[in-house]
């Protein structure tokens, strides 16, 4: 499978959580539009969108690792996880200090969209280990 290919099945596959941060970025627009600080919504925004991509590019990682055959060590994918997690904050650090004090708000972004997606991947795992 081509790289291109393997990005839109890892897209595809994380539909559930392009919704979430969309219904996370509404939220964030809904709320501070009419308080009159829509470069706060905008930036939490962005920190979705950083969450959101980090989340596919994970995705897309194991999937060619999967389907190419060449399963990753342990030690190799920390290091591409790291790296990922390294360049998104680097990016939204950049963006904290470059816009402060609003600007530090695609942190909480990025915090809030990881959160969330770690507690409904958590919830069916709990769900399937208590079955058994």
């Amino acid at each position: 499978m081509n790289r291109s290919a393997a990005l839109g099945r890892a897209a595809g596959n994380q539909r559930r959580a392009a919704v979430l941060a969309l219904v996370l970025i509404a939220g964030a627009v809904w709320l501070s539009v009419p308080l009159g600080r829509w470069q706060v919504g905008l930036f939490v925004s962005v920190g979705i969108v950083l969450g959101l991509v980090n989340q596919v590019l994970t995705e897309w990682s194991l999937l060619r690792s999967i389907e190419g055959g060449d399963l990753l060590t342990r030690k190799q994918f920390a290091v591409t996880s790291l790296l990922r997690l390294a360049v998104v904050s680097a990016v939204s650090l950049l963006l904290a200090v470059a816009f402060w004090p609003d600007g530090a708000t695609v942190l909480m972004g990025v915090a809030m969209f990881h959160l969330i997606v770690l507690v409904l991947t958590g919830l069916p795992l709990l769900r399937e280990m208590r079955k058994t």
